[in-house]
């Protein structure tokens, strides 16, 4: 799986509530939820993110409550793929559960910049800086996991592996 898009940085401990401010929660439809996405962190993203885009953080990215609208926003949103230094382990979960893959890259994360155009192959775990034309490496997620990706996520994927039954 290749991926493409612009950068969008973030910091550390970019908390779920930073993520989809809690007075949101009142609903689960990801269109809805994706229209408040990051409005608190950075007012501009909801309105220029594109589909495709990538988001890049620091340490501890989606720390805070173990709230599922986080991923699902941001997937909803259009990001196709979150790289970090380290991940909340609950967010990481559920990220992959709904179907947003994410990487763990701390030189990816130090040296891209805001905006550059990155290139993922996700079998490989290379990403390339196609601004800057640097190359990083992230462990390449398991071909089980890319499965569940494909399918786009665990209970889309459980139903498909059902049906083969």
């Amino acid at each position: 799986m290749i991926l493409e898009g612009r950068v969008w940085k973030f910091g550390s401990d970019v908390d779920t509530d930073a993520i989809i401010p809690a007075r949101y929660l009142n609903q689960s439809d990801a269109k809805e939820l994706a229209k408040h996405v990051m409005e608190d962190e950075r007012p501009e993203f909801v309105k220029e993110v594109k589909k495709g885009d990538l988001l890049l953080a620091d340490k501890n990215f989606g720390c805070g409550s173990s709230r599922e609208h986080a991923p699902l926003a941001l997937k909803a949103a259009g990001i196709s793929c979150i790289v970090a230094k380290s991940f909340a382990r609950i967010f990481f979960r559920n990220s992959f559960n709904l179907g947003l893959p994410l990487l763990e890259s701390p030189e990816a994360s130090d040296a891209i910049q805001d905006g550059d155009l990155v290139r993922i192959d996700l079998n490989t775990g290379e990403i390339f800086d196609i601004t800057q034309k640097k190359k990083f490496f992230a462990t390449p997620i398991p071909p089980f996991m890319q499965e569940l990706l494909k399918d786009g996520g665990l209970i889309p994927h459980l139903r498909k592996k059902r049906k083969r039954s």
